[in-house]
């Protein structure tokens, strides 16, 4: 007889996505002539670089060639496209990482749920709120997060992130184990500046806390004065795992790329009080379950770093930035209270009149024809709050504000 993973059904029946996805395909079924805008999913709408394409086509063609064929490469990665990432996002910032340190996966999402593998159900986890549903979700069923009553999982620390607290989250008020932080942030589009991250660096370090640091948005980063990476903290390099992702820097949600680096200096401990590192075990679990992205791709995202890709990607963010821009600025005008959008591709937006996020989802999608995320979908503390999206195309982005203009 198999048994179940029983952690899993205690996951929520809904997923935020799906739930959206079901709402608006009742609609579209019930109102055939509607042309809908979707700033919903943070998917992208422009086409890969030409340096990206160009590379992949040489790497079909060396797939074609028996002196240049490949078959399974490195798990972790091959030494030319890891070699590029240490080079261009950290020592070009003044950070040293061995090669041995970074590793290649095919994304973010998979690299922040794969993590808590090498980690026991013990663990305190503390997150952000609003947040990242996976987060929460991959704790769940690990057995981490507790029952769920009340929108709120009983094992899980809670920070808000609200308008009254400027979005910056306080230092939990009991220690924690594990906490995650996404920077700039998803779904709020919020950042934290130098002084503010160095608070959680130091918190981390003075409790043996490991911080979980989701990066994928820093490339959108404008204001020089906001990191790029946690290790450009003192000290982040002993408590903190950085992830990282090609997807929405370059435009790689459907190619799939991402990387986590796991410094040697960062350790956990054994239920005996030995200090073992995370990175072996990383090492091993990713050796393990993983067969490393494909050949084609990571040529492709090593061309991301070439001359001619650092200017194409750059035009790419340029063309979302001056989308967040449009949204930001039209939202503003219609006396929308209106957060994020300056050094993240997310709008924040404030419900009006006291609606709810569900509510003000639905008067959008049947007024407005205009497809956004239900705050509430992203935590307690997303409740009264809508997020868009600057990943549209142009055209539509200039529609949606011109729409909203026109209802609001």
């Amino acid at each position: 007889m198999a048994f179940v993973n029983e952690h899993f059904l205690k996951l929520q029946n809904n997923y935020l996505f799906a739930d959206i996805a079901k709402k608006v395909n009742h609609y579209q079924a019930t109102h055939p002539g509607s042309r809908l805008i979707r700033l919903g999913i943070g998917d992208v709408t422009q086409p890969l670089a030409e340096a990206v394409r160009q590379a992949m086509h040489r790497a079909v063609e060396d797939l074609g060639q028996q002196s240049t064929f490949r078959g399974y490469g490195p798990e972790q990665g091959y030494p030319f496209l890891i070699d590029a990432i240490r080079a261009n996002d950290f020592e070009a910032r003044g950070i040293t990482f061995g090669a041995d340190e970074v590793f290649v996966s095919d994304g973010a999402k998979c690299d922040t749920g794969n993590i808590g593998d090498i980690l026991r159900k013990e663990n305190r986890i503390a997150v952000t709120d609003p947040v990242y549903p996976v987060y929460i979700d991959t704790n769940v069923m690990a057995g981490r997060a507790g029952k769920f009553a009340d929108g709120k999982w009983s094992e899980v620390v809670y920070l808000p992130c609200t308008a009254e607290n400027r979005f910056v989250p306080e230092l939990p008020a009991r220690r924690v184990d594990m906490l995650y932080l996404c920077y700039p942030n998803n779904p709020t589009g919020t950042t934290l500046g130098r002084e503010e991250l160095k608070k959680w660096v130091d918190y981390a370090l003075e409790n043996e806390t490991l911080i979980l640091y989701d990066a994928a948005y820093e490339a959108y980063i404008q204001d020089p004065d906001i990191p790029h990476s946690i290790y450009e903290i003192p000290g982040a390099e002993q408590v903190a795992i950085e992830f990282r992702s090609f997807s929405k820097t370059a435009g790689f949600t459907g190619v799939r790329c991402g990387f986590s680096v796991v410094p040697k200096s960062v350790k956990a401990f054994t239920q005996a009080g030995e200090k073992v590192s995370l990175n072996a075990l990383w090492n091993r679990r990713f050796t393990t379950k993983f067969n490393g992205a494909s050949y084609i791709t990571q040529r492709g995202a090593e061309a991301v770093y070439s001359p001619q890709g650092k200017q194409q990607v750059k035009a790419l963010i340029d063309y979302y930035m001056t989308n967040a821009g449009i949204l930001r600025e039209g939202l503003s005008n219609c006396g929308l209270e209106v957060y994020g959008g300056e050094n993240a591709p997310y709008i924040w937006l404030k419900t009006p009149g006291g609606l709810s996020s569900w509510e003000f989802f639905e008067q959008l999608l049947h007024e407005v024809n205009l497809v956004g995320t239900p705050g509430l979908g992203f935590g307690p503390s997303g409740e009264g709050y809508l997020r868009l999206t600057a990943f549209g195309l142009r055209e539509d982005t200039l529609e949606a504000v011109e729409r909203l203009t026109r209802r609001l």
